[in-house]
């Protein structure tokens, strides 16, 4: 019997997360065919999420709680659970009930049609304006940086294989981009439609300092493109300043009472200067980011886990 891991990172939903647990193991269980587990990661919640997920698992062994000892953000949360699951497929789903845990059966069955990760597709989604904006960037650059197919959506409701989660487990730096890794293993993807639910309770864990620190583990962490794009806008500014200094000597060789013009040199300089600096925060990020993965900067820490084997726990600490 084929095994389902379904992995809920979890922050702030003491209210919606019992609910979303309850529905994957009916669903599960009113299919059949499948054995299941749901691994929880909570991600230094200021609620009470800990203590729902400690009393669903007492009540099932089958639902596992990893508790982290501080906030390290959505995707370490995924992949502490990657790091603890025992499926032969595996399920990502939010905590809020945004979606429809009824539906996981349309993305397995797709699955099974060959592909290696199927994800949701939707047509409206029900965020907010912000964290649809966050969204919408975050897929541009997947397809820019990372190279997704532009025909594919990935969103946080998806399924994949096995194997893809052994590679992706590889990844042991500090700032993970699952998407990013996921497309480092497999291209072979497919998206099925289904319908977003509307947030039962709260708002998003994402504000815009969340979202800028994923958009720059992308920017900097799956690809050499932003510095190609750098030495690409030098190669630019300097050819504009090499044809706009011609420019400049030639005009004065036939119009020499034309006097030099202060606000052009001051919007030349100031336009270099800018792109100077943007660039050369941009290598900074890489340097700085490559001292922290030097010096062994966690993933993420467990404070405690629950439900989580000997075997596995020897596993993951080696």
């Amino acid at each position: 019997m084929e095994k389902i891991s379904f992995v809920i990172p979890c922050y702030n939903s003491e209210h919606t997360v019992a609910d979303v647990i309850g529905r994957v193991i009916t669903t599960v269980q009113n299919h059949g065919g499948y054995d299941y587990e749901v691994v929880c990661v909570n991600d230094y919640s200021k609620d009470g999420t800990i203590d729902v997920l400690r009393k669903l698992a007492k009540e099932n062994k089958k639902i596992k709680v990893l508790s982290f000892s501080r906030n390290f953000g959505q995707h370490s949360a995924l992949m502490a659970g990657f790091n603890y699951v025992t499926g032969d497929i595996v399920m990502c789903l939010d905590d809020d009930g945004q979606n429809p845990p009824e539906e996981m059966f349309r993305l397995i069955d797709k699955l099974k049609e060959g592909y290696d990760l199927v994800s949701a597709k939707y047509s409206k989604k029900k965020h907010s304006l912000f964290r649809n904006f966050g969204s919408k960037v975050s897929s541009l650059m997947s397809d820019f940086l990372v190279g997704k197919p532009k025909d594919i959506d990935l969103n946080s409701f998806y399924v994949f294989r096995r194997f893809v989660l052994d590679e992706v487990i590889k990844y042991k730096n500090a700032y993970p981009f699952v998407h990013g890794l996921i497309l480092r293993v497999t291209r072979n993807m497919a998206n099925v439609e289904i319908d977003h639910q509307e947030r039962a309770e709260g708002h998003s864990g994402y504000n815009f300092k969340k979202l800028f620190g994923l958009w720059m583990n992308g920017f900097t962490a799956f690809s050499e493109k932003p510095l190609r794009m750098s030495t690409f806008a030098g190669m630019i500014c300097a050819m504009i300043g090499f044809i706009f200094g011609i420019y400049v000597i030639i005009r004065k060789i036939l119009h020499p009472e034309v006097l030099a013009g202060y606000s052009s040199n001051m919007a030349v300089l100031l336009l270099i200067g800018g792109l100077m600096m943007f660039f050369l925060g941009l290598i900074g990020e890489y340097i700085g980011r490559i001292y922290i993965c030097i010096n062994n900067a966690p993933q993420f820490a467990l404070k405690d886990m629950i439900n989580i084997d000997e075997d596995e726990e020897k596993k993951n600490n080696k």
